[in-house]
């Protein structure tokens, strides 16, 4: 005993030591080293279990606990017997003696100690374990420690973690399932007690001046409910002791509610007492530090921090008068009891003799829906939910969503549900939420909703006005108010918090989401109401438009400078109100474009006109007007109101282009002048626009609506236009100073092309004028690539040359606006492509004789290789064989080892960006029908496996190494035939597989790398690779050649299978273990006789009886999912077993 008390004593000491502030990290480990070593002694436990009953040194009770759950978790099959029995006695006896006087984390702990002596020994030798639980909470003075216990054990033993065998997991779960009915039972009657035992009254409470209008305003939503009277009584006002015996009733249901399934198990009176508990979150209160109480109490504590609750006086506040930390608590309770609400919800396999609770529990909700949105003389619904707590208006949403989405097709039609009523109280809530999060979160449900409606209405298209009608008076509502939200003259408060300049994830401002998420909920009410949505949106974009247009009357011109004469502060305000909400509905006219198009072209073709042609004439204003460039009172407000309305007009038209399109074509050949003059009109008011005067944002979306006219739209008179020859002689002349910046220089240039290259709609090829085109083209292009084509002569560079940066700056400044030309045709007719490669020969020359001189400036030759890989994805064919062969004779040449090398060890580096270049286009040789390019694949293939994989085999080189195999995948694919020839007798002979070789040894090489990169920790690259093994197996019965069959099948097998074993590449299980059945399945009998007993012989750290387990657990079934399971099975059982036998103490004999 001396010794013993010296030992804690020096515990004690060591423990403290190890704590202090003062001591060295080097003494730290020196003591960590001493507190291991003593741990791994045998018997340790018993000096634990003296220090547990003497000590009150919370670091050496957490020690001597972690001690016991090391000795539990991964000891316990080597402890003897006498000492197992002699643990499972005396720690639930400790449990019992200390649990008062000791700290909440050390109590838990000693709990999940004995939960895990349980889930080893129970039933079987601790058979009175669960039992005990159940007599804990059936006792009202440790009712609070058998909750903590119970909350463990279903943690614990229902999703067990790998260190059990799937037997005793299964097992495990079965019993726990058994004992649910008791242990819910209990549960509910420590509600049911605690509601009736503290209720002010004690069954019908007197009328309130609310109870009425809480039951009239959902009609038939309670009548059917014998619980309805239950949740009009008065709140029960609990002490402290019931308020945290109830949470942890709760946390225990939320957790057993996460794994137990749906049944008549989750009884009403359960429910009933659920949702009385939810009532607590609808409380008014003052949010007093509610954050800290949840962060420090969300887990299974079981206790609350002292001081947090004060006491109530007066039977624990039944006066009405609640401390803040009660009211807190009550708030915990009703989010506690939303959490299991939600934990049943989500589920969406729901038994038929469940789905009367399923509705019980809806009414029960919205029953709370409606305390949340009612509104009496003290309280606006929109002051009622900011003085809720937010984490229980979060759980409230989180309901109304997994409402939505996964169960309201079952309840929409039940004539006990009021679907309508329920959509008001939604509408009530949505709109009155404390914060843009929640206010976001319920669009989303709003969304889902309009999705389900919209899908309905679909599959039962004869129903389809009885539908729209029944729902019409909620959704013309939705899509005023959500019109409303978005508008300044209706929200400016709550606006004008919203930050619109921080990027998210997303790359887009708060207030742009905000916009964006709005608008895709109007454009979905727009797809059920078309006309509705239609006439709300106009009459707002009128009443800002008058202003707008009327703004010309202010602007007052003296001299050279022009000034918008309005100056007054109320009056700027108003302004810049009136043209940001201009510039959202401008918006929400585009986003609502593709409603207008298609089949309904004709139905809304008088509508659509009104608005296209309202667009244009908003367009030519601004341009004529030129407001973005007026000085105004407040140019740091205004200015970019007037830019944004004028670039959101031209963002609305371009959006219009595909009814203009349509409108081309169904107009053709009557009269055009409507259609002329609207195309006119929108040309005259974008060119103004194209020079380098205008701000950015106006010239990028007058150069984008440009580009949608020459792309989609096509008028054929487009190029006889006097503006667009401006255009034409603006792009063409030779003006540094006046060149616009390079994004709208490109894609002017790529409209400049389109309209001389794409082929015009409506007419036949005779009528095309090709040729006139065709010179034009070659025209502008030689313009265009004056100063590149200059280079030709270039032979070499060296750094100091000072013209160096000049030469860099035409290469870079030319080949990304060809690039882009080169681009926009390439799905194009053959006629477009063979004009676009003529124009650009010469320049396409140019480029070839420079690579070589430019080899060593990586980021002149990432853009080279750009544009060549745009090349030979559009124009290979028009460039002919022998050309093209130059090019990759040029590139294969120039890419030496050393080069490749140097590049790719730059991760992230230009040189890295052009081997990825390089690899793509000859990915795209590769790919090539026909016999023309074959003669390079010796070539390619030596590149590919002896130049670059050695340099990325044993590196991580991310993005070089997706490329090199995405391009052993494409040679493997597309030439299959290179290594395995096909006989004509063969290829009749259904279900015969070839094995005539050729190249063996480069297809072993190729399979070889596949096989390497499962070994490497790239999960992507992993993902990648499988998924082309799987690929060539499917299309070319990869896994059934010979060779592969015979040489390589087990290896593949026994390193996916060894990548299950070490977990590391968890996120695949699936794709694995298909990919393993897809191999066994080419011969399963070989599988199952040759290859599982080898590789369970082979496998380490198991015994020979062990591996008997595994073998015969391992059923042999040819059907996927028994196999899945197999595979599953296998896995996690060989890593018990390692666990068990890595942790027996030496020398242990194994029966």
């Amino acid at each position: 005993m001396a010794s013993e008390e010296a030992s804690l004593r020096a515990l004690e000491s060591l423990m403290t030591e190890f704590f202090h502030n003062c001591t060295t990290n080097e003494r730290k480990r020196e003591i960590e080293e001493l507190l291991n070593n003593f741990a791994q002694q045998t018997g340790a436990w018993r000096h634990c279990l003296f220090f547990l009953s003497n000590t009150r040194n919370e670091y050496v009770m957490m020690y001597s606990l972690t001690v016991f759950e090391n000795l539990v978790n991964k000891m316990w099959i080597g402890v003897a017997s006498q000492d197992k029995m002699e643990i499972r006695s005396c720690l639930p006896k400790l449990l019992l003696a200390q649990y008062k006087s000791v700290p909440y984390f050390i109590r838990n702990k000693l709990c999940k100690v004995i939960v895990d002596i349980g889930r080893q020994d129970w039933p079987m030798f601790y058979h009175d374990f669960f039992t005990n639980t159940l007599q804990l909470i059936q006792s009202p003075a440790l009712a609070h420690l058998g909750l903590v216990m119970l909350k463990t054990t279903s943690e614990e033993l229902a999703c067990p973690r790998e260190d059990l065998s799937v037997a005793r997991k299964d097992e495990l779960r079965k019993l726990l399932l058994e004992q649910v009915p008791t242990v819910l039972g209990l549960l509910t009657g420590i509600l049911e007690t605690f509601w009736d035992k503290h209720s002010v009254i004690a069954s019908t409470p007197p009328p309130s001046p609310t109870s009425g209008e809480s039951m009239e305003l959902l009609g038939s939503l309670f009548q059917s409910s014998q619980y309805s009277k239950l949740l009009c009584q008065p709140m029960a006002a609990l002490d402290n002791e019931s308020q945290q015996l109830c949470c942890l009733v709760l946390e225990c249901l939320a957790h057993l509610f996460s794994w137990i399934p749906l049944s008549t198990s989750i009884t009403p009176s359960l429910l009933a007492s659920i949702f009385y508990f939810a009532r607590f979150g609808c409380d008014l209160q003052t949010k007093a530090k509610m954050g800290s109480f949840i962060s420090s109490n969300s887990s299974s504590n079981g206790q609350l921090n002292p001081g947090t609750m004060a006491p109530t006086s007066n039977g624990g506040g039944r006066n009405g008068h609640q401390s803040e930390g009660s009211k807190v608590a009550r708030a915990r309770l009703g989010v506690l009891a939303m959490t299991c609400v939600n934990e049943l919800v989500s589920k969406n396999c729901v038994p038929l003799d469940f789905e009367e609770y399923l509705l019980r529990m809806f009414q029960q909700t919205f029953f709370l829906l409606q305390r949340l949105t009612r509104e009496n003389n003290a309280h606006t619904v929109k002051t009622r939910l900011q003085e809720l707590d937010e984490s229980y208006l979060e759980k409230f949403t989180d309901f109304l969503r997994l409402f939505v989405s996964v169960h309201l097709r079952r309840i929409e039609s039940s004539p006990q549900f009021p679907i309508v009523e329920f959509l008001a109280l939604l509408f009530k809530y949505t709109f009155n939420q404390p914060t843009h999060e929640g206010y976001f979160a319920c669009l989303d449900i709003w969304s889902v909703f309009l999705d389900f409606l919209t899908t309905k209405i679909k599959s039962r298209l004869a129903d389809r006005d009885s539908i729209l009608n029944r729902y019409k008076d909620a959704l013309v509502l939705l899509l005023r108010e959500v019109l409303n939200r978005i508008q300044f003259r209706y929200n400016q408060a709550q606006l004008e918090e919203l930050d619109d300049e921080t990027l998210d994830d997303d790359k887009q401002t708060e207030w742009q989401k905000y916009l964006r998420q709005s608008l895709e909920v109007v454009a979905k009410v727009m797809e059920l109401l078309p006309s509705h949505a239609f006439s709300a949106l106009e009459a707002f974009l009128q009443e800002n438009l008058e202003v707008y247009l009327g703004l010309r009357q202010f602007i007052v011109t003296t001299g050279t400078s022009r000034r918008l004469n309005i100056t007054a502060e109320n009056d700027c305000r108003r302004l810049h109100c009136s043209l940001r909400d201009l510039s959202s509905l401008l918006q929400a006219v585009g986003r609502l474009a593709e409603h207008f198009t298609s089949d309904v072209f004709a139905a809304r073709f008088s509508d659509t006109l009104a608005v296209v042609e309202r667009l244009v004439e908003v367009t030519c204003y601004g341009s004529q007007t030129s407001l973005y460039d007026l000085e105004t009172a407040v140019p740091s407000v205004l200015k970019p109101d007037l830019t944004d309305v004028h670039a959101q007009a031209l963002a609305a038209l371009q959006a219009y282009s595909h009814w203009l399109a349509q409108f081309y074509s169904e107009v053709h050949s009557q009269n055009q002048s409507q259609f002329i003059n609207l195309i006119t009109s929108a040309i005259d008011a974008t060119s103004p626009l194209i020079t380098t005067k205008v701000p950015d944002k106006l010239l990028l979306s007058a150069c984008h609506l440009m580009v949608s006219i020459t792309s989609t739209v096509r008028p054929v008179f487009l190029v006889t236009l006097p503006a667009v020859q401006n255009i034409f002689n603006l792009i063409t002349t030779e003006n540094r100073t006046h060149r616009l910046p390079q994004e709208a220089h490109t894609l002017v240039c790529r409209a400049l092309s389109n309209m001389l290259l794409l082929p015009w709609p409506n007419l036949p090829e005779s009528e095309q004028q090709w040729q006139t085109r065709s010179s034009n083209h070659a025209s502008l292009v030689a313009a265009l690539t004056r100063e590149y084509r200059l280079l030709r002569g270039t032979v070499n560079i060296t750094p100091r040359q000072p013209a160096l940066d000049d030469v860099k700056a035409v290469i870079q400044r030319t080949l990304p606006v060809l690039r882009d030309i080169v681009d926009s045709i390439s799905g194009e007719p053959t006629k477009s492509r063979q004009i676009c490669y003529q124009s650009l020969q010469e320049s396409v020359q140019v480029s070839l004789s420079l690579f070589p001189v430019f080899i060593q400036q990586q980021d002149v030759t990432d853009e080279m290789l750009a544009f060549f890989l745009t090349l030979f994805q559009a124009l290979r064919v028009q460039m002919g064989v022998t050309f093209t062969g130059q090019i990759i004779h040029t590139f294969l040449s120039m890419f030496t080892r050393e080069q490749l090398a140097a590049s790719i060890l730059q991760e992230g580096s230009a040189g890295c960006r052009v081997v990825q270049k390089f690899l793509k286009i000859l990915q795209v040789v590769v790919q090539e029908p026909g016999q023309a390019f074959k003669p390079f694949l010796p070539s390619i293939l030596s590149l590919c496996m002896e130049q670059v994989y050695p340099v990325v085999a044993e590196r991580s080189s991310p993005d070089v190494k997706a490329e090199m195999f995405e391009l052993l995948y494409q040679i493997l694919h597309q030439n299959w035939r290179y290594f395995f020839k096909v006989s004509v007798l063969i290829s009749v002979q259904r279900g015969a597989v070839d094995d005539t070789m050729e190249n063996e040894a480069q297809f072993t090489a190729a399979m070889q790398a596949f096989g390497q990169s499962f070994l490497q920790p790239d999960i992507h690259i992993f993902k990648q690779n499988l998924s082309y093994l799987e690929s060539l197996n499917s299309k070319h019965k990869l896994y059934h050649r010979k060779l592969f069959r015979t040489s390589m099948l087990f290896h593949f097998i026994n390193v996916l299978l060894q990548v299950l074993l070490h977990k590391s590449h968890d996120l695949l299980q699936e794709e694995i273990t298909l990919a393993v059945y897809n191999m066994a399945s080419v011969d399963f009998d070989a599988f199952y006789s040759a290859f599982m007993p080898e590789f369970l012989n082979s496998c380490q750290g198991v015994d020979t009886s062990q591996r008997a387990v595994l073998a015969r657990n391992f059923k042999l079934e040819q059907d996927l999912p028994s196999f899945t399971q197999s595979v599953q099975r296998l896995v996690n059982d060989l890593r018990y077993y390692r666990l068990c036998n890595s942790s027996l103490p030496t020398g242990t004999i194994k029966l």
